[in-house]
């Protein structure tokens, strides 16, 4: 779990630019929006989309549980975590601008927000604290390739509290990336979207993917005696 989290929480800082793109229109309005502060709507926008990214680690976690009922659990746990890194690796690939097969992911949430984005609109304008929690926990359902790829860990956890407490902790690493979209600190975004910071940040998660392959047990041995063979 402390591996996962670790993880979770770097993906989540060096996920920025994703981040930016995604929900910085959204969290740009509620600053302009006219009635008292900003903040107040920020932190119940951001409240309300953390919540929902622990609703879905929960369900993750649970359905990894009973994965690994429904096999030797040995070996679907090796599965899950060699799955959760693949991921987290094409993530790695996708931020530093190498690579777009991540964004194929996103067409899986598709047909779940088609459902809950009339339900978004319904609350437009987002000019209370209220209405920006609610707007925050269903933008918390869009179709996002970098979640879904933290949900492949939550999944690798195993259990359905363990799964949660990934989902928070990658929520809480992104909020520095939309508080500073949402207050239009610009400077701070254009240097976020500056290639090298994207190449960097992108091989800083690919070097978490490669560390938690190393990690799963017998699969570096593994690896070395398939290359030998191949020799």
């Amino acid at each position: 779990m402390p591996a996962l989290a670790a993880a979770a929480l770097a993906a989540g800082l060096l996920g920025g630019v994703h981040c930016a793109g995604m929900c910085g229109g959204i969290v740009g309005a509620l600053s302009a929006a006219a009635r008292g502060p900003a903040l107040p709507r920020q932190l119940a926008f951001n409240g309300g989309r953390v919540a929902s990214y622990v609703v879905a680690g929960s369900l993750a976690g649970a359905l990894g549980a009973l994965a690994r009922l429904s096999a030797p659990a040995f070996a679907m746990q090796l599965l899950l975590f060699a799955l959760a890194n693949l991921l987290m690796l094409l993530l790695g690939l996708h931020i530093a601008g190498w690579g777009r097969a991540l964004l194929r992911l996103e067409a899986v949430g598709n047909v779940l927000w088609r459902r809950l984005q009339p339900l978004a609109r319904r609350l437009v304008p987002i000019d209370t604290a209220p209405r920006a929690a609610a707007a925050g926990a269903l933008w918390g359902w869009v179709p996002c390739g970098l979640v879904y790829s933290m949900l492949a860990l939550a999944l690798a956890s195993g259990d359905a509290l363990s799964g949660a407490g990934v989902m928070l902790v990658f929520g809480l690493g992104t909020l520095p990336n939309l508080l500073a979209a949402g207050f239009a600190a610009q400077k701070l975004l254009a240097i976020r979207r500056a290639p090298w910071v994207r190449r960097t940040a992108g091989g800083a998660i690919m070097a978490f993917a490669v560390v938690g392959f190393a990690r799963i047990p017998g699969l570096p041995d593994a690896i070395a005696a398939g290359w030998h063979c191949i020799a």
